[in-house]
């Protein structure tokens, strides 16, 4: 074995878990928020009108109020300071995939040789980097750099503690100097208010006086793998792509099915709860973590929150887990498919609409056929996802997604929406009876022994293959990637479904109110309409694909199948009429995932060209020396000596090929030809490349091989 290999598994093997003497000091409802200017905080740094005021805009109940801006930001500063802040940043998210941050210091000069800690309201409520140099999809070019972050007074402002201080962080929406949202977070946060405002439209039919707001929650289930540092450092590819572009099966994988909700390795636990630690004091409201199905795959996953604060949160949860992994000697993988043979990652959105009343609208209640407001919030959603399937598929397309979806451990590309035995059969009946008149009910399960309590079963079974399942008082959207933000996603679905209540609340406003004959009417109209979106089987089945292709859903299977249903004009009209995307920001939009999608995929050719040339055939060509130089000791040594010739030659030609049809979709001319040409002769020629790659690697010596193995990657950690 290569001595990098071999000191690195016998470091692991030696590997101590530092002991923390100190936990019970920092339990969770100890700990909980500490990091965050929440209520609590606001109340003993603010004068109790300005608190009561911020506390209305928070709530959604009133806009901000200026007046009050340079109080709030006195007590902002002087909070950070008592938690050793010097600095403060905006804290936004471009169109990057991940977050971004310019730190200033609170001290300014005095003018007699001491400084000052200043912290205006200016200061807390608009930033200026530059817009020249993130994605803009045109919007910005490189002279026009002006852009502006506004502070988002509904997301918590919060600390990042360091070893050696801490930053005030500021949650920021950001614009251009023209108006043009460049971000992640106005769009969700303006396509929350339209779905509220149509929502309210419908509650008010039902007689609801009471609700001034809805909005939608979001608790995002975070799937991940955690791999040793040290073996890590040894695979380019893994440290530029975030996924092994070689790599031969490892004799064991999942088969035995024996990680999932498995005993946690001492390490993994222990760094889990310095996660949920941290986690925990900036105040966010992690709930659950288990082993995954995958060997070194796991999943963690938070308490419900309001839309734009868990998408906020979740930006939050994947930097502290990138950063915590590294001081556990880890590496944390969000990539979708880091290894092929085994389940890939996802991050399973589990969504909803509440009212600020506390209200869950997704709550079918005990008998669900006799609740119609219920109904009526659940068939909108039916109709918004079979409506608007094609742009909720665009909305989760990235590089990394094409990996996964379709896969057996992730959803199908078809958009289809499992509601469960008990839904299906109430929706059933308004479309085949014109009304619903009966709800199945869960039994109760006796297990046959009398130490074990009889278990109430649900009224329905779960659907893991579903891209979107019901599951109880929400929906999981799980079709969404491990490494995406989720606000775009969501931003798709809130549109979707704001345009479908739209239409709901037209029909049910020419109705007198209580009319629910009319209603029913309404309801059965939907259900016979929208039916075909309804799948209750198995996602994974070639029968569903056929299945799906005779009922007209469509099947996008690539990020280049997806993305045009961006630039229709159904999907231009939808996001203007609710304000939430221009047409120009959404043209931006489409144009930046064209461009990561190329880029991205060019990365991976290149760095598997790298790989190929100075690391596999080097070792193909040591490995063919030694066998040349014993071939006359014996058959079977002159038989191995041949093949690996022959894979020598057929790596070459594969090398060439890659870097041929690379060459040639370079050629090819705009970015989106450029992406079809990768799909249809990049990507093949690299997927032949891996295959010669990962034959050697069950050939050559093992001494010889210049990088770690899967079997080591997935189980020496």
């Amino acid at each position: 074995m290569g001595n990098s290999r071999s000191v690195a598994i016998d470091q692991i093997a030696n590997h101590k878990v530092e002991s923390n003497q100190n936990y019970l000091e920092h339990a969770g409802a100890d700990i909980y928020g500490q990091y965050v200017f929440g209520e609590e905080a606001q109340r003993q740094y603010l004068a109790k009108p300005i608190f009561k005021n911020l506390r209305r805009t928070i709530d959604g109940l009133q806009p901000f109020d200026p007046a009050i801006v340079d109080a709030v930001a006195h007590a902002v500063k002087e909070w950070g300071m008592a938690h050793g802040a010097t600095h403060y940043t905006h804290w936004f998210v471009p169109m990057t995939g991940s977050t971004a941050e310019k730190h200033d210091s609170f001290l300014s000069p005095s003018g007699d040789g001491k400084t000052i800690a200043e912290f205006s309201g200016k200061n807390l409520l608009q930033g200026e980097p530059d817009a020249s140099s993130f994605p803009s999809g045109g919007i910005r070019a490189t002279f026009e750099a002006r852009g502006y972050t506004a502070w988002d007074v509904t997301s918590p402002i919060f600390l990042q503690v360091e070893p050696n201080g801490a930053t005030l962080t500021i949650p920021t929406a950001y614009v251009s100097y023209t108006g043009e949202a460049l971000d992640h977070k106005i769009p969700l946060l303006r396509s929350q208010e339209a779905l509220g405002k149509q929502a309210l439209r419908i509650l008010r039919w039902f007689g609801n006086a009471s609700s001034s707001r809805v909005f939608t929650t979001i608790g995002p289930e975070q799937e991940y793998f955690l791999i040793d540092r040290r073996l890590a450092e040894q695979r380019p590819d893994l440290l530029l792509t975030g996924r092994t572009l070689f790599g031969a099966p490892s004799p064991k994988g999942q088969e035995l099915e024996d990680q999932y909700f498995g005993s946690i390795r001492e390490r993994i636990l222990s760094y889990m709860m310095d996660m949920d630690r941290e986690l925990w004091r900036m105040g966010v409201p992690v709930k659950t973590r288990h082993n995954e199905v995958a060997p070194a795959q796991f999943e963690m996953a938070p308490v419900f929150e309001a839309g734009s604060v868990g998408s906020d949160h979740n930006m939050v949860v994947m930097a502290t887990m990138r950063r915590l992994a590294q001081k556990h000697g880890l590496l944390l993988l969000l990539h979708e498919k880091p290894f092929a043979g085994i389940n890939g990652s996802g991050k399973h959105n589990n969504w909803s609409m509440a009212t600020d009343d506390g209200e869950n609208l997704l709550d079918p209640g005990d008998d669900p056929h006799a609740n119609a407001q219920f109904l009526t919030f659940l068939l909108g959603v039916v109709r918004g996802v079979n409506v608007h399937a094609d742009l909720l598929r665009a909305g989760i397309a990235d590089a990394g997604n094409d990996h996964r979806l379709g896969a057996n451990e992730a959803p199908p590309a078809i958009m289809s929406i499992f509601l469960g035995s008990q839904l299906e059969d109430v929706v059933s009946q308004l479309e085949q009876a014109g009304s619903a008149s009966a709800s199945k009910h869960g039994a109760r399960l006796d297990l046959g022994a009398d130490s074990l309590p009889a278990l109430p079963a649900d009224a329905t079974d779960r659907n893991r293959t579903s891209p979107f399942a019901f599951t109880g008082n929400k929906f999981e959207f799980r079709a969404v990637g491990s490494s995406a933000p989720i606000y775009w996603p969501q931003t798709i679905l809130n549109t979707a479904v704001a345009d479908s209540l739209a239409q709901l609340a037209d029909e049910l406003e020419k109705l007198r109110i209580g009319d629910f004959d009319g209603l029913t009417k309404i309801l059965s109209g939907i259900a016979k309409a929208h039916k075909q979106v309804l799948f209750e089987g198995n996602g994974y089945s070639e029968e569903w694909h056929a299945e799906a292709a005779r009922r007209g859903l469509p099947n996008n299977k690539t990020t280049v199948d997806a993305l045009p249903a961006l630039a229709t004009e159904k999907a231009k009209q939808l996001f203007a009429r609710f304000g939430v995307l221009s047409e120009r920001e959404l043209a931006a939009r489409l144009d930046i995932n064209w461009e990561r999608y190329v880029k991205v995929q060019n990365i991976e050719a290149n760095t598997a060209l790298d790989v190929a040339r100075t690391l596999i055939l080097p070792a193909a060509v040591r490995y063919l020396g030694q066998l040349s130089k014993a071939a006359g000791l014996s058959k079977a040594v002159r038989t191995l000596s041949g093949e690996v010739a022959s894979l020598t030659d057929e790596l070459g030609e594969a090398i060439e090929a890659l870097a041929h049809a690379q060459h040639e979709a370079h050629g090819a001319g705009d970015v989106v030809a450029e992406a079809t040409a990768i799909v249809g002769s990049v990507i093949p020629a690299q997927n032949r490349l891996r295959v010669v790659v990962d034959t050697l690697e069950t050939i050559v010596a093992d001494d010889l091989w210049p990088m770690p193995k899967y079997r080591e990657l997935l189980f020496q950690y």
